[in-house]
C-alpha cells in the first residue's frame, strides 16, 4: 500500500461560507476576522488494483487552469484517470468541490474512469436544502456522466475496503478502514480530521453531532494504536499522516 497527500492548501472561511486561499507564511490572520482557517488534504491510496481518492478537496485551480488535485496525483506518479475509486466521506463543499472540472465552460467528472461511492442518505441529504454546506450543481454533473454506487449503512466495498456510517459531522457521514497489501489506514473524513482533535477531548460547534463526533474519535484513536491503523487527517496543518501512540493515558501522533 501507497498512501500520499494532496495538499491543496489553506484557507479561510467565514459566515458566508467562502473560502479564499491563506498563506500563514505571509497573510494577517487578523485581517479576516471571524474567520475559521482550514487546511486541506485529500488522499491517494495504491493497494491492491485499486488506485483509491479519498475526498476531492474545493476543486480550486492552479495557473494553467487545471486542477490543483490532478497536478499533486501526476506529482505522486499517476494519472487522474488511472484513479479507480472516488471514495466520498460526505459532499460538503469543501471535500466535494474537485469532484467536477470546468473546462471551455462546460462541467465534466474530473475522474471519468472512476467508480464514486457515496452513502445514499448523504446524497438525498444534500438536495434536502437544510444545509448551504453542500452544491448541489456538483452532483447533477455527477448523476449525469459519473460512475455513481450508493452505498447504505456499513459494510465492504471490495475485500479489505469497509465503509462504515458513523453520523458525527454531519446525519450520513462515513468512514473508511483500508486493510490491504499487508497494510492498514483509517480515514476518518471530518471526524478525525486533524491529529489535534484526538490529542485535545472537546465538543466542537460545527459537528451535527458534537459529543458524538467527540466519543468517536476517542473510539478511533484506541482502535488505531491497537490494531496499528495509520490514520489519514483530512484538514491537518501538518503531517496529514501518522500513526497514533496511548501512552500514560494520552494519545500522540508519530509522523508516518
Amino acid at each position: 500500500m501507497e498512501i500520499f497527500a494532496l495538499g491543496e492548501g489553506s484557507y479561510s472561511v467565514d459566515s458566508s461560507k467562502k473560502f479564499i486561499p491563506f498563506d500563514p507564511a505571509k497573510d494577517d490572520f487578523r485581517s479576516r476576522p471571524g474567520s475559521l482557517f482550514i487546511h486541506v488534504n485529500p488522499f491517494l491510496v495504491k493497494a491492491g488494483n485499486e488506485l483509491m481518492l479519498l475526498d476531492t478537496g474545493l476543486g480550486f485551480k492552479a495557473e494553467d487552469g487545471e486542477l490543483v488535485l490532478h497536478h499533486n496525483i501526476r506529482k505522486a506518479g499517476f494519472e487522474p484517470e488511472d484513479v479507480t475509486m472516488v471514495l466520498m466521506s460526505h459532499l460538503h463543499y469543501d471535500h466535494s468541490g474537485g469532484l467536477v472540472v470546468e473546462r471551455n465552460g462546460r462541467f465534466e467528472p474530473s475522474f471519468p474512469e472512476a467508480q464514486h461511492y457515496i452513502q445514499r442518505g448523504e446524497w438525498e441529504y444534500a438536495y434536502s436544502g437544510k444545509s448551504s454546506s453542500y452544491h448541489t450543481d456538483i452532483f447533477d454533473v455527477l448523476q449525469r456522466s459519473a460512475d455513481l454506487h450508493f452505498i447504505e449503512g456499513s459494510g465492504e466495498i471490495i475485500p479489505g475496503l469497509r465503509f462504515e456510517l458513523s453520523g458525527g459531522h454531519c446525519p450520513f457521514h462515513q468512514v473508511f478502514w483500508i486493510d490491504m497489501d499487508g497494510k492498514k489506514c483509517f480515514f476518518g473524513g471530518d471526524e478525525l480530521p486533524e491529529p489535534e482533535q484526538l490529542i485535545r477531548k472537546f465538543i466542537a460547534k460545527y459537528d451535527f453531532d458534537g459529543r458524538k463526533a467527540m466519543e468517536l474519535r476517542e473510539i478511533y484513536g484506541h482502535k488505531a494504536a491497537a490494531e496499528g491503523w495509520t490514520c489519514l487527517f483530512y484538514h491537518a496543518k501538518r503531517n496529514p499522516i501518522g500513526n497514533v501512540k496511548w501512552e500514560n493515558d494520552a494519545f500522540s501522533i508519530v509522523p508516518a
